[in-house]
C-alpha cells in the first residue's frame, strides 16, 4: 500500500473516521474510543490537562472529562495496569496481562520491587492486610508507612510503604483508583475487576500475546513489528514468533507499505476511509504519536519531549502538542493552560514543511479553539515565537 493509503488505515483504526457524536458525548461515546485504542497512557501532568483525557477529545470534541473518572473510578469499567507505561485498560483485557503480572512476581521486572519485597515479606503482607481490611488506602493512609530508611531517604525518597503498594499494584493483588489531585487510591484488584473476569481460566502466555498482538494489529491498522510490539509494550522476540502464528491463522495478514525498510502487518478487517477530516490537538502519549519512530515513518514528523530539556537548548517548547488537520501532521503548538487566569497559552506555533499558510493558520486556530473550549479557558493567546505565530494570532 501506499503511504498516503497506510496513514488513512491507521487513522481509522484509531477512530478518526467514525461519525461524529449528534448531540452530548456520554459513555457510549467514551466506549467506542476505548474499544478502538484499546489503551489509554495515564500521565500526571496537567500543563493543558492531564494526558488520559486528551485521545478522546482529540476523537470526540468537548465533553465533561468527569465522565472518563466516573467510568474509569466509580464504574470500574476500565482499570489501571502497566501496559504501555502506566495505562487504562477495559476490564475485559484483564486476563491477558497476568503473564506480565506473574513475571514480576518472580523478578523478571521490576527488580527493585522485587528486592524490596523480598527483604521486608512480613510488612509487605501487613500492607496487603490493611488494604483488604479498610478496602482503598492511599499511601499517606497507611498505618505504618515506614521510611526506606532511617534518615528518610532511598528509592525516590519514598516511603517503604509507597513502595509495598506499587509492588502489590505490579503482581495484581492491589488496583488503583483516583481522587482529588489524581491522588492514588490502591483497593483490592477484586473490589475492582468484576469476579467474572477474575474468574476466567488464565490464558497461557502464548495465547495471552497472540491475543494482544492482534489487538495491537487492530489498533494500529498496519504496522511494523517494532509498531506491534511498542503497543503493549511486549517483548519483540515474543512477539515474532506470535506474528508468525497468527498470519498463519489469518487474524493477521503480511503487508507492505511504500518507503518502509521493515516488513508491515495488518488487519484483515481494517477499513481505508476515503478522507480524514477534521482539525484536532493531540497528546504527546496519543497512540497516534506516542512511537515517535512511526510517527516519523507515516507522517515525517519528527518529535521529541522537551520537558527535561534546558530551556535554552529547547528546539520546539516545554510541551508541545502536535496539530492534525485532514489526517495530516501540520504543526506543533508549546501550549499552558493558565488557569488563573482563564487563557490558554500558546507560547510558540511552528508549520511543519509545506502547511505555512493562511489556511493552516485557520485550521490550527479552530483546533486550538476547540481545545481551549475543552478545558475550559475563556480565550486563546498566542505569543510570537516560531514560524507559524504572526499568522496564527492574526487569525486567533
Amino acid at each position: 500500500m501506499s503511504l498516503d493509503v497506510a496513514r488513512r488505515v491507521a487513522l481509522g483504526a484509531q477512530g478518526f473516521s467514525d461519525p461524529a457524536p449528534s448531540g452530548s458525548i456520554d459513555r457510549r461515546h467514551m466506549h467506542r474510543v476505548m474499544r478502538r485504542l484499546r489503551v489509554v497512557q495515564l500521565d500526571s501532568i496537567p500543563i493543558v490537562i492531564r494526558t488520559q483525557y486528551m485521545p478522546f477529545h482529540s476523537r470526540l470534541g468537548e465533553y465533561d472529562v468527569r465522565l472518563l473518572d466516573d467510568i474509569a473510578y466509580r464504574d470500574d469499567a476500565w482499570f489501571e495496569a502497566w501496559a504501555h507505561e502506566a495505562s487504562l485498560l477495559p476490564v475485559a483485557s484483564e486476563p491477558l496481562f497476568r503473564w506480565m503480572r506473574e513475571r514480576a512476581r518472580e523478578g523478571h521486572t521490576w527488580k527493585h520491587l522485587h528486592e524490596t519485597a523480598q527483604r521486608e515479606p512480613a510488612y509487605v503482607q501487613t500492607v496487603l492486610d490493611e488494604v483488604r481490611e479498610r478496602g482503598a488506602v492511599s499511601g499517606g493512609e497507611l498505618s505504618d508507612p515506614r521510611p526506606v530508611d532511617a534518615d528518610g531517604s532511598g528509592w525516590w525518597s519514598r516511603s517503604l510503604g509507597v513502595v509495598a503498594l506499587d509492588w502489590l499494584y505490579r503482581i495484581g493483588e492491589l488496583g488503583v483508583r483516583r481522587r482529588g489531585n489524581f491522588e492514588k487510591v490502591f483497593s483490592p484488584i477484586e473490589a475492582i475487576v468484576p469476579a467474572e473476569t477474575l474468574g476466567q481460566p488464565t490464558p497461557s502466555v502464548e495465547d495471552a500475546q497472540r491475543e494482544l498482538v492482534v489487538q495491537s494489529v487492530q489498533s494500529l491498522g498496519v504496522g511494523t513489528v517494532g509498531d506491534i510490539a511498542d503497543y503493549f509494550r511486549l517483548p519483540i522476540r515474543d512477539v515474532r514468533a506470535r506474528l508468525s502464528e497468527v498470519v498463519e491463522d489469518g487474524r493477521v495478514l503480511p503487508a507492505a507499505v511504500k518507503s518502509w525498510n521493515d516488513k508491515a502487518f495488518a488487519d484483515p478487517d481494517a477499513t481505508t476511509p476515503r478522507a480524514i477530516v477534521g482539525a484536532t490537538t493531540l497528546s504527546p502519549f496519543d497512540p497516534i504519536v506516542w512511537n515517535r519512530d512511526r510517527a516519523e515513518r507515516l507522517w515525517n514528523f519528527e518529535y521529541r519531549i522537551e520537558i527535561y530539556v534546558p530551556e535554552s537548548k529547547r528546539r520546539w517548547g516545554y510541551y508541545v502538542l502536535p496539530v492534525m488537520v485532514d489526517g495530516h501532521l501540520v504543526a506543533r503548538v508549546d501550549v499552558k493552560t493558565d488557569r488563573q487566569a482563564g487563557v490558554l497559552r500558546v507560547k510558540a506555533a511552528h508549520a511543519e514543511v509545506g502547511h505555512l499558510t493562511p489556511e493552516s493558520a485557520e485550521r490550527v486556530a479552530c483546533a486550538l479553539r476547540r481545545l481551549s473550549k475543552f478545558v475550559g479557558a475563556e480565550s486563546v493567546m498566542v505569543e510570537e515565537r516560531g514560524d507559524l505565530a504572526t499568522l496564527l494570532a492574526a487569525v486567533i
